[in-house]
């Protein structure tokens, strides 16, 4: 049990006419950077929820590096070390970059301090960000890595990251990655929430896949295929297309020489 982070024995969330989750169990390892599979409404979004402490679970237990762990609040587990980026970002655009990271710190520290120790996490992680800043003139990766400073400003052993990569660019994929890749040499562990079966296979050493609110499985994405882990996600196999062969018809339609005057300048 020591090289366990974080082990899920048995979570159950229900709602009303829905089990959200059902007798989840898995285990996260220190510096492994961990999938969590499944199609919308599989119950990623819930059991995340339960280790950011969101979500009550109405049953199973977790703990956290040998310890009880049970966080009522989003605030307690951030203080037993998990952080979370979520896939919306929580920003003011009115603010700088200082200022929103700031206000989502539980223990800010001086705005002068923070300044420094923003412009050395941003470029000991290959995350360039100028603090001073307005949150309003940034794109969507440069919000995200507002985001993710934010989270390592507090030394997170956890880092949940919901759909990271779904509004940026290539070239902002590659950055973040480097930064994940970074993050676990130095054994930071990761729980990457992702629909993005190629991007998975290249980053993650293990993925547990989701179905119904149910673990159906776990595998090392690197030996698996996408088609492998898509099939489990949904329960099934997929029949290779057959290519009918056609002969072509008479035509039904044909244009010569076809020209008409603009109706605009455009």
């Amino acid at each position: 049990m020591k090289d366990i982070l974080l082990d899920i024995n048995g979570l159950t969330k229900a709602y009303p006419g829905v089990v959200a989750n059902n007798n989840v169990s898995f285990q996260i390892r220190p510096g492994e950077v961990h999938a969590l599979l499944g199609e919308n409404g599989a119950g990623k979004s819930t059991l995340v929820k339960m280790i950011y402490g969101l979500v009550k679970p109405d049953s199973g237990s977790m703990t956290f590096q040998n310890q009880q762990f049970a966080p009522a609040s989003p605030n307690a587990a951030r203080g037993t070390g998990v952080a979370m980026v979520f896939q919306h970002f929580s920003l003011f655009d009115a603010l700088t970059v200082a200022e929103n990271i700031a206000l989502g710190m539980d223990d800010a520290p001086k705005p002068r301090d923070l300044t420094k120790n923003i412009r050395q996490v941003s470029n000991a992680y290959g995350l360039p960000l100028e603090p001073n800043r307005i949150v309003g003139t940034l794109s969507a990766g440069e919000r995200q890595r507002v985001e993710i400073i934010r989270c390592l400003l507090q030394n997170p052993k956890l880092l949940i990251m919901d759909e990271p990569t779904s509004v940026l660019t290539p070239q902002e994929v590659e950055v973040l990655f480097k930064t994940l890749r970074e993050l676990k040499s130095e054994g930071t562990s990761i729980l990457y929430i992702s629909h993005k079966l190629e991007e998975i296979r290249a980053l993650c050493d293990t993925a547990t896949i989701l179905r119904h609110g149910e673990k159906v499985d776990t595998c090392i994405p690197a030996t698996t295929t996408a088609r492998e882990m898509a099939e489990m996600m949904v329960g099934a196999s997929f029949a290779n297309p057959i290519k009918a062969n056609r002969e072509m018809g008479d035509t039904i339609l044909s244009l010569k020489n076809v020209s008409a005057s603009s109706a605009g300048a455009f």
